[in-house]
Formats: C-alpha cells, sequence, structure tokens
C-alpha cells in the first residue's frame, strides 16, 4: 500500500503538508509580516529542518533569541524538570518564588553595577515577558525621575535615535522613525525627540528643560546594523550627568554576548542607568525580558501597584533564564562569538572586497551587516535561502548576519561559501 503525502511520516508537531499549513495560516493569521515560503518543522544547533528533507543554517537566531542554538539540551532538561516535578506554573504574584528570587539575583548580578552616580546599591531587575514591555518599563522609569525632580507629569521627555528600533507597541512605535511601523495607529504617544544614530552634536541641541533621559541601542540592529561613532556612547553619558537625566540602553538584541561581549557597554566601558534584556536570556524557549537598574531608582520608582505582569517572571520563564545562563557562562558563548566572529567578519570582508554589489560590511562579534549598494538586501536573502541558509535584511539595505553563537569552523565556511555564490558569483 502506498501512503498518501499526509500519511507518510512527518516530523514536528503535525502530519499537515505544506500546501496545507500555507493555506490555514492565510485564512486565520495576520499577515503582519513578510515571510519565505518555507515551513521550518524542526530545530536543533544552528539548523533548520524542513519536511521535505532540507537542512538550513540558521543565520538570524531569531534576532538574537537563540544564541545558544536551538533546543539546547540543557535549557530543555531544566524545563522537563520544572514540568515534571511541578515548579513551572505560572503563580499570582500576592506570594513569592523561590525560582523567580534566584532568577533576579543572577540577573542583577550579572549586569555590571548600573547607575555609578546614585552609588554603589547593586541592581534590581524586573521581569515582563517580550522585550517591548521591558522598554516601556524603563521609558517608566525615567518618566518618574523626571516627575521626582520637577518635571511636571505629562511634560516629560526622552530622546531617542532615527532608525531606532525598541518593539511595536503603541508607545515604542511613537517614537519610531519608520513610518510603516504607525502609519494609521495615532494618537500616538507624546514626549520623544529623536536625534540622528551617533551626532552628538545634534542630540545636545534637543536637551531642554523637560528632558528626563536618553534611549539608545549601543549598536542598531533594525536599523542597519550600525556600530555608534566612538566617544558617542560616553557623550550621552556625560550629557546625562550634566543635565541630571537618565541614560537607558536597550541590549535585547546585542546584549549576552552577541557582539562579542557579555554586553554591548562594554566595548567603550559606558555604563547606563538602566538595560533591558530579552530574547537569549531564555535559551529562546520561553518568553522573558528584564529592565535591570540600580536598586535605589527601583525603589524610588516601582512600589506596589505601579507595575505588573501576569506571566513577567513566571516560573517556568525562570527555570529557562537560569539554565540559558549556566549555558552561556559555562560553554563561554561570549569568547565563541567573539573569536568566530572576528574569523567570520575577516572572511566576509575579502568577500566583499570582490563583489560588484557590496557597499560596506560592519559588525562586532556574530553581528554583521553586509549593506549591498542597490538597496535590495531581500533579494540576496531569498537567493541565500535556494541555498540553505537563512538569512534577512535589516532596513532594507543591508544583510544581516547574526547565527547562534554556537556555530563551528565548518559552518562558518558553509556561510561564506553561500555567499560567495551569491555575492560574487
Amino acid at each position: 500500500m502506498t501512503l498518501s503525502t499526509n500519511e507518510k511520516k512527518m516530523i514536528g508537531y503535525s502530519n499537515l503538508s505544506d500546501k496545507e499549513i500555507l493555506d490555514i495560516d492565510n485564512i486565520y493569521g495576520a499577515r503582519h509580516y513578510r515571510r519565505l515560503k518555507t515551513i521550518v518543522r524542526k530545530t536543533e544547533g544552528a539548523w533548520l529542518y524542513t519536511q521535505d528533507g532540507r537542512k538550513i543554517l540558521d543565520c538570524l537566531a531569531a534576532y538574537s533569541a537563540a544564541n545558544a542554538g536551538h533546543h539546547h539540551p540543557k535549557i530543555v532538561a531544566a524545563l522537563v524538570k520544572a514540568l515534571r516535578e511541578g515548579y513551572g506554573s505560572v503563580i499570582s504574584n500576592v506570594v513569592y518564588t523561590d525560582v523567580l528570587s534566584l532568577f533576579l539575583k543572577r540577573v542583577s548580578e550579572l549586569v555590571p553595577q548600573l547607575g555609578l552616580r546614585f552609588g554603589n546599591n547593586g541592581n534590581k531587575a524586573l521581569p515582563k515577558n517580550g522585550g517591548v514591555e521591558s522598554v516601556e518599563t524603563a521609558v517608566k522609569l525615567a518618566r518618574y525621575y523626571g516627575y521626582k525632580k520637577g518635571i511636571p507629569d505629562g511634560k516629560q521627555e526622552i530622546i531617542v535615535f532615527d532608525k531606532n528600533f525598541h518593539g511595536r507597541m503603541i508607545t515604542t512605535i511613537s517614537f519610531s522613525t519608520t513610518n510603516k511601523y504607525k502609519e494609521g495607529f495615532g494618537p500616538l504617544t507624546p514626549g520623544f525627540k529623536s536625534a540622528p544614530y551617533g551626532d552628538l552634536e545634534a542630540t545636545k541641541k534637543l536637551v531642554n528643560e523637560n528632558t528626563c533621559g536618553i534611549l539608545v541601542e549601543p549598536q542598531q540592529g533594525e536599523g542597519g546594523m550600525y556600530i555608534p561613532p566612538a566617544g558617542f556612547l560616553a557623550g550621552l553619558r556625560e550629557l546625562c550627568d550634566k543635565h541630571d537625566m537618565l541614560l537607558l540602553f536597550d541590549e535585547i538584541q546585542v546584549g549576552l554576548g552577541r557582539t562579542g561581549k557579555a554586553f554591548c557597554l562594554e566595548h567603550e566601558n559606558v555604563i547606563p542607568d538602566a538595560v533591558t534584556l530579552g530574547k537569549a536570556i531564555a535559551g529562546g524557549l520561553v518568553p522573558v525580558s528584564v529592565m535591570v537598574t540600580n536598586k535605589k531608582l527601583m525603589d524610588d520608582t516601582f512600589s506596589p501597584g505601579k507595575d505588573g505582569s501576569t506571566f513577567g517572571g513566571y516560573p517556568l520563564a525562570c527555570v529557562a533564564g537560569l539554565a540559558a545562563i549556566d549555558v552561556m557562562e559555562e560553554e563561554n558563548l561570549v569568547q565563541r562569538s567573539a573569536e568566530t566572529g572576528k574569523v567570520l567578519l575577516e572572511k566576509i570582508k575579502d568577500i566583499a572586497s570582490r563583489s560588484k554589489a557590496v557597499k560596506e560590511v560592519r559588525g562586532r562579534g556574530l553581528f554583521i551587516g553586509i549593506e549591498v549598494k542597490d538597496g535590495d538586501a531581500m533579494k540576496y536573502c531569498e537567493q541565500l535561502l535556494e541555498l540553505d541558509m537563512l538569512a534577512n535584511d535589516s532596513y532594507g539595505h543591508t544583510i544581516r548576519i547574526s547565527p547562534p553563537l554556537i556555530i563551528n569552523d565548518a559552518e562558518v565556511d558553509y556561510i561564506c561559501e553561500r555567499l560567495e555564490k551569491v555575492l560574487v558569483g
């Protein structure tokens, strides 16, 4: 007896055909992503698997969420143990859990002492789910700080930067300079002014009596994979100190080893007053994010009722977070990102030197951008996918290369062989 396509043994969750999955998604799913017509059924390490037998190297790592690779066995084991032994379920925040307390301690001590001018008090962390929630928590921190120092409530302003990406909730899209993120979703949240990324003098001109903080990505991801000019972040620190404002770093994509340092802020040793982390902090298996700040700032801002989240910091997420941090440290992912990234960057620059398509290559660690002259990076990403390598564009004009931090030498060669074919021929 010959089995039909649907009766054959299939990998992944269902035995539906690819066509059936696409049809269901088109009928019931929002069309808010421009998806490539590839259906991933299984993931492991740095690889994605499809039903028709393809094995695709993941050079996105879900925008840094899968830094430790997909289904890392230690993180999976920790989650399975929590579920089997009964300490993974969500619990009301009117009581304590040991795993949340341990996770908060681990994260707070992992991050360098923040808000140095407020004293060596240690850090505290406030957990949420997706990264955008922690960004908005940081916005609340800065606004409340401004209010307490005398800015009239509702007049507080925060400086942000052109081409920023901090998520797509209503407040964060309100200060985006990408029109498609916010068109038609007004009224937008006021209280933000934007300067060109890397332009310290333009930033200084935006400061006024109502400015309470500066929110910046220490290296831009979605905005084109840009590294800030030397001295820019230090200049922001000096500006905030001079005008008594809070400096907020969004490290959700670039933290936890992605750029070859545990935190991107370490490249210039500029210490902000608060940091947001997410994505990789739970190993890509459970959503969790945190806003970390100086103990004094946290305690001055958030009293009972001023913030909350049902699933923010729930036990299973904290189990994943603790295991993911263990993996990052025990497997030296930060060092591996720095060393492997250096080799990969040099190889990509060599390819670019022989390519008529490439305008510029920039990156640190395993966070590399290849800007193309014709401004259509997605065209090249589609060709890479045909060669079983998943990449995506950044701001339209740049190919984003950000694989899991666990990639080996053979996988580096795999990436470069395909970039050579697509960019050189």
